[in-house]
């Protein structure tokens, strides 16, 4: 193993929180970058929908936040919506400084509506490749940037004292199969979500979890991951890959429709086809239930082609590449998991349990989006809540009241399989199993069997030590927090829904947290 180096900041992940939050650490202290992949390989580029900001004359944060609290379904921490709603114009006009060109229109930053928002309050950056300008912009930057950047570099252990605060790390090198441990006195994971956890994902290869597993195992509380968004309308085309029909399309006035051609979310929502995420989702899914259907159609062959083509360039262009041109078939759809709500609990400073190791981005869980995210809440919050991180990191004092979350602890207990055969441990294995049993409908029958399934394959050995080990390993503890947790909550509630339990409770207005090692 190669000797430790030492850096001030040791930030994981090369997504929008880790590159934005690179560049305002670098002005305090040497920084190292870390990605397992390539510097582009993350979440935030496959972003389309866009940013909401409260930047229009007739909104504000206020408005921005009681729409992000009526989406959270009760568990929104008010401070942490104060804090990403009023901060919001700040962020825009800090990623405007940085090079990200925002769409205008006769010289006004263009505002789009999507569901659950009250207003116009969306920016895009090219149409729908909003994570995409983002990522480049910040990537341009950090290339020319102070920031000691390794890619190819899987961190494998985040390395504490006897204290239980932070050291460093130990990573790995995926191509040459080198170790190394660096030293730090600021961890940062940036690591994304775990769509991979899913056979149907609208996120890329490396979002697997490897965050909140991390943290769980050097002593950090993880919080709400039964809580993982479906998006609505993934396409769903034969010989496709899974790809995100943007929830800016059915705000510029796309149609859902069954097999039959009808227009349905007007008898599931008031709002229709701008409903919260959770609700069209499981709609969809309804529909294609009672139809025996592998999809729905979304229309917008009703709408002008030069809109469509301007709007939504980089979904026009993947469709026609697999022989749909949208502006004259509808898009067949179907939901697929998207965002990981819950993560590393974290304050609205970025801190976690563990002194010295913050989170920030998807991976990170402030209960900012309660227990159903406001659909482009996500790109805001890495750079309202990294620029806090950093700011904390220097000793920034907590002003204002941080607020209490309401909580229940628990530890991972101990399952057993009893007599019966369990599929092999492989990652499809498991994308199958959390698909069918901890998916966008559950109950507990099929929970309790997961989780028996997944404590069994937690105690096997890994079986190497490449990137691929490591990421499976990263899975099954991702996904063992994921189950237990919607197994614990006894109810429905945002994302997570249960036909067993079909109605909120106002027992479970709170926050499952799990800690330290599994339990007997």
């Amino acid at each position: 193993m190669t000797l430790a180096q030492r850096y001030d900041y040791i930030i994981v992940g090369s997504g929008i929180g880790g590159l934005y939050t690179a560049l305002l650490a670098q002005a305090h202290g040497s920084v190292l970058l870390l990605t397992k992949g390539s510097l582009e390989d993350c979440n935030t580029r496959y972003a389309q929908g866009g940013i909401a900001a409260a930047v229009g004359v007739s909104d504000s944060p206020e408005l921005h936040g009681q729409d992000t609290i009526e989406a959270g379904a009760g568990l929104c921490l008010p401070e942490a919506v104060r804090v990403l709603t009023s901060e919001g114009r700040e962020a825009i006009q800090e990623l405007v400084k940085l090079g990200v060109a925002f769409d205008t229109q006769q010289g006004e930053v263009l505002l789009a509506r999507e569901g659950a928002h009250s207003a116009p309050r969306v920016l895009h950056a090219g149409g729908d490749a909003t994570g995409a300008n983002i990522e480049t912009a910040l990537v341009e930057r950090v290339e020319v940037s102070r920031v000691k950047v390794m890619e190819n570099t899987l961190v494998t252990r985040i390395n504490t004292d006897d204290a239980g605060s932070i050291e460093g790390t130990r990573v790995l090198n995926v191509r040459t199969g080198e170790e190394t441990e660096f030293k730090a006195r600021v961890v940062v994971l940036a690591t994304g979500g775990a769509g991979r956890l899913f056979r149907s994902t609208t996120n890329p290869e490396v979002a697997t979890g490897d965050g909140v597993a991390l943290a769980f195992r050097s002593g950090a509380s993880i919080m709400d991951m039964e809580f993982y968004q479906f998006h609505p309308t993934a396409l769903h085309l034969k010989g496709a890959p899974t790809f995100l029909i943007s929830e800016a399309v059915r705000g510029e006035g796309g149609i859902l429709r069954n097999g039959r051609g009808e227009a349905f979310m007007k008898g599931y929502h008031t709002l229709a086809e701008l409903a919260p995420r959770d609700v069209v989702a499981r709609a969809i899914g309804e529909e294609m239930r009672e139809g025996a259907a592998e999809h729905v159609v979304l229309d917008v062959t009703h709408l002008p082609p030069a809109r469509i083509t301007t709007r939504f360039p980089t979904i026009y262009r993947f469709c026609l590449g697999y022989g749909l041109d949208i502006t004259k078939e509808p898009i067949p759809v179907a939901p697929a998991a998207h965002y990981m709500i819950g993560g590393i609990k974290a304050t609205t400073w970025g801190e976690t349990s563990v002194r010295g190791l913050y989170a920030c981005g998807e991976v990170a869980a402030t209960g900012a989006h309660g227990a159903n995210r406001l659909a482009s809440n996500s790109l805001l919050e890495t750079v309202v809540f990294g620029k806090r991180l950093v700011e904390r990191t220097l000793g920034k004092d907590k002003s204002g009241a941080q607020g209490q979350l309401k909580e229940r602890v628990f530890h991972l207990p101990r399952r057993h399989v009893p007599c019966a055969a369990i599929p092999p441990l492989t990652g499809e294995n498991l994308q199958d199993l959390l698909w069918r049993n901890a998916g966008l409908v559950r109950n507990g029958q099929d929970l309790l069997w997961a989780a028996r399934v997944l404590g069994v394959w937690a105690r096997m050995p890994r079986k190497g030590d490449d990137r691929a080990s490591h990421e499976l390993a990263n899975m099954v503890t991702a996904a063992r927090l994921m189950v237990e947790g919607a197994l614990l909550r006894t109810e429905s509630r945002g994302a997570h829904y249960r036909t067993d339990y079909p109605e909120p409770s106002p027992e479970w207005e709170l926050h499952t947290v799990f800690v330290g090692e599994e339990h007997s």
